[in-house]
This record gives structure tokens, C-alpha cells and sequence, in this order.
């Protein structure tokens, strides 16, 4: 049996995530902080000996591969299905804004909906799948998209609306020949207690 293991990393740290803004698809650079979670989450990386490394094409996602890839030397793919989910017009705001502008998530002008974002994770997943079956995958993604996938796989014991996943956290997949999903683990921060102390 060639079991397909999928881990997946939240992007490390940005300043609009510092200051509890809204990102969506905003390409925003990574900082300090996030640059040194990148580098602790090389280690981790490394144990769970990946064959394939993908990113998301925004910044934040690709600069955290790139210095997590400095030890694994793999070639680095983008995958747009990978990017975050859009939030539209709330993009910039913080909670608190965005809660008082746009009380009804949902109805966001230009966002783009849970359903649509559900559809393009699990549809990347499959690809991943189906193109690199048996093997080990890394993935660095965003917070919403992989929440969704955690959703999805765990039948909504897990992820949007119920967990919080922390900025180069790891969430690993598992999937058998069947095409059966299940979580390993999820927002994993071992790796961090030396950079949040």
C-alpha cells in the first residue's frame, strides 16, 4: 500500500499578522519573526523527509519555503491552488473592523466563499495526490486554507471557525490507496519554543 503523506506549514509570521489584520491575498512580506520561524521550522522539515516541496505563490508563503528549502534543497513548485483564501474588500482591516463593517462574514464584497475555497484546497490536495502518489509532500500555505482542508478531512471536528493555527505551524495528511483522507497531526508548534520564548 502507498500511503501519501501530505504536511502542510502555515507561512511564518507578518506584520499584518502581527497587528490582527485581515491578509486574504494581499501579498504581504514576511518579518523578523517570521524569517526566524522559517529557520527553526527547518529541523522539523527535515525529519519529516520530504520528496516534493510546494508553495503558495504569495511572498509570505514562498520566502518561508525558500529558507526551510536551504537545507532540504528540493525543487520549490507554485501552486496557485495553494494561495489564501480572498477576503475581498475586508483585506487590510483588523477584526474589530471588520466585525462592524461586515457583521455577515460571507457577504463581503469580492470575497471569495468558504465553499469556493473548500472546493480549490481539496482540489489541490487531489492533484498533489495523484502526481506524487507514496510519496512524502511539504506544502507551505495560509491559515484559512489549511483550516479548511482540517474541515474538510475531519468532518468539521476540526479547523475553520474551530482551530486557530499558528504562524509555521505543521499539519500533517495522510491519505491510503483508497483515497481515504485523515489528519495526523495539526498545528503542531514544537519546533517554535525557541523563537516565542
Amino acid at each position: 500500500m502507498a500511503l501519501t503523506e501530505i504536511c502542510m506549514i502555515r507561512h511564518g509570521e507578518t506584520d499584518w499578522n502581527k497587528e490582527k489584520r485581515i491578509q486574504g491575498k494581499t501579498d504581504i512580506p514576511l518579518n523578523k519573526t517570521g524569517e526566524s520561524q522559517a529557520q527553526v521550522c527547518c529541523a522539523a522539515a527535515k525529519e519529516f523527509e520530504p520528496t516534493v516541496l510546494i508553495t503558495s505563490p504569495l511572498a509570505r508563503a514562498k520566502v518561508t519555503a525558500e529558507i526551510i528549502n536551504m537545507d532540504l534543497e528540493l525543487p520549490l513548485h507554485e501552486m496557485p491552488d495553494f494561495v489564501e483564501r480572498s477576503y475581498g474588500d475586508a483585506e487590510g482591516m483588523n477584526i474589530e473592523d471588520r466585525n462592524r463593517y461586515f457583521p455577515d462574514r460571507e457577504m463581503i464584497p469580492n470575497v471569495e466563499t468558504f465553499e469556493a475555497l473548500k472546493e480549490r484546497g481539496i482540489r489541490g490536495l487531489e492533484a498533489v495526490r495523484e502526481k506524487y502518489a507514496g510519496e512524502r509532500i511539504l506544502i507551505v500555505s495560509h491559515g484559512a486554507l489549511i483550516n479548511a482542508l482540517l474541515s474538510i478531512i475531519s468532518k468539521g471536528e476540526l479547523g475553520t471557525g474551530i482551530t486557530f493555527l499558528q504562524n509555521t505551524s505543521i499539519t500533517t495528511f495522510a491519505c491510503e490507496d483508497n483515497g481515504d483522507w485523515r489528519v495526523v497531526d495539526y498545528n503542531n508548534t514544537n519546533h517554535l519554543a525557541a523563537v516565542n520564548e
